[in-house]
């Protein structure tokens, strides 16, 4: 089977909607950023059952230099751990392992900026490569993955309530270069 890289598809800015559905809950509105990598196709939209993300742990394969090992992929999943127990994730890429936990000291996750590396050409892509998550007290949280990009701007913070879902854009493994992880939306829930 081959694979090919899709172009970017979906939501531009951040969204302010109505309530609308995701996975089994109603969000009322979406966070996004606009430096989510090119490749790969959205997955199926993943929300806590109850209650909101208070963590977060990330799926990371752990090269420490670029082009040193094979290819890099970086960050390959995101788990929201959520208030009502439990954890959720979206699509994940096959590479890495789960670090641990990084939560809230009070309340849940609200905003986040995602650190993404730009096409290379020809070279090792990696496309997104860590996070930072924004508490609702204004504690900045940030995931322990390899960074060979930037981190870009800040999403909005949710307008109301909390981070509850989670969707990601994942590159499925191809021949020569997969990037996993290039892109996520979080949905906020009342």
């Amino acid at each position: 089977m081959e694979f090919t890289r899709v172009g970017k598809v979906g939501l531009r800015g951040a969204a302010s909607l109505c309530p609308f559905h995701a996975g089994h809950r109603n969000y009322n509105s979406i966070l996004i950023v606009p430096n989510g990598g090119q490749w790969g196709e959205w997955g199926k939209v993943e929300s806590c059952p109850k209650g909101h993300a208070y963590g977060f742990s990330l799926k990371v394969k752990t090269e420490r230099e670029q082009g040193v090992i094979d290819d890099d992929t970086s960050l390959n999943g995101i788990r929201l751990h959520c208030s009502s127990g439990g954890v959720v994730q979206s699509t994940v890429g096959p590479w890495g392992e789960w670090t641990e936990v990084k939560e809230c000291p009070r309340g849940y996750l609200v905003a986040f900026a995602l650190n993404v590396e730009a096409p290379k050409g020809p070279a090792d892509d990696t496309a997104a490569n860590n996070i930072r998550f924004s508490c609702g007290d204004g504690v900045i949280l940030e995931g322990e993955s390899p960074t060979f990009g930037t981190y870009g701007q800040w999403s909005k913070r949710c307008t109301a309530g909390a981070i509850c879902g989670i969707q990601t854009k994942v590159e499925a493994p191809a021949p020569g270069d997969s990037t996993a992880l290039n892109d996520v939306r979080f949905f906020c829930c009342d």
